[in-house]
């Protein structure tokens, strides 16, 4: 790769993006993987609880926090994924990368939804089947990002940058 290449997908386009080094879209993320994966576990809790319905509205309104938490991580996101330039590997993995984390949000809106059509104090097997999908779709999803900041260094300070760390 290019030493333009590399510069490229290290520095922001935009201040709103985050400082050199310092992405605001991986600190975002966890907003949204984190209530996710708290709305699976409290579904299961509803399902084993005797308090089905506490346990239940908190994993509908979990994953809504989640789906508001990924728009807006999106948005950071997106402004990322204008660094990369087109045509490169890291371009690639960046568009299954986005890809993935729609294909999630819709799936757990679907499960929202559902959860709202049919009462969300209760648990629901087929809102749970979707959020367990989503989640796993997210874990993928997630992979493929570290491997944009961990291999290919997107957004990530060079190694000059990184080597005064270790003086």
């Amino acid at each position: 790769m290019s030493e333009s290449h590399d510069s490229q997908g290290k520095r922001p386009r935009t201040a709103l993006a985050g400082p050199y080094g310092h992405p605001f879209h991986p600190a975002v993320v966890t907003v949204p993987i984190g209530a996710w994966t708290a709305s699976v576990v409290f579904d299961v809790v509803a399902a084993i609880s005797d308090d089905q319905e506490a346990f239940a509205e908190g994993a509908y309104w979990l994953i809504g926090i989640g789906i508001v938490g990924a728009v807006v991580a999106a948005m950071f996101g997106l402004l990322d994924l204008l660094t990369i330039p087109r045509a490169t590997q890291a371009f690639k993995v960046a568009l299954t990368h986005m890809a993935l984390n729609l294909l999630a949000v819709v799936l757990f809106a679907v499960s929202f939804a559902v959860r709202t059509a049919r009462g969300f104090e209760e648990s629901d097997a087929a809102g749970f089947a979707l959020s367990l999908v989503a989640l796993a779709v997210v874990g993928v999803s997630g992979w493929l990002g570290g491997e944009l900041a961990y291999r290919y260094g997107v957004r990530v300070a060079d190694e000059q940058t990184q080597s005064h760390g270790f003086h």
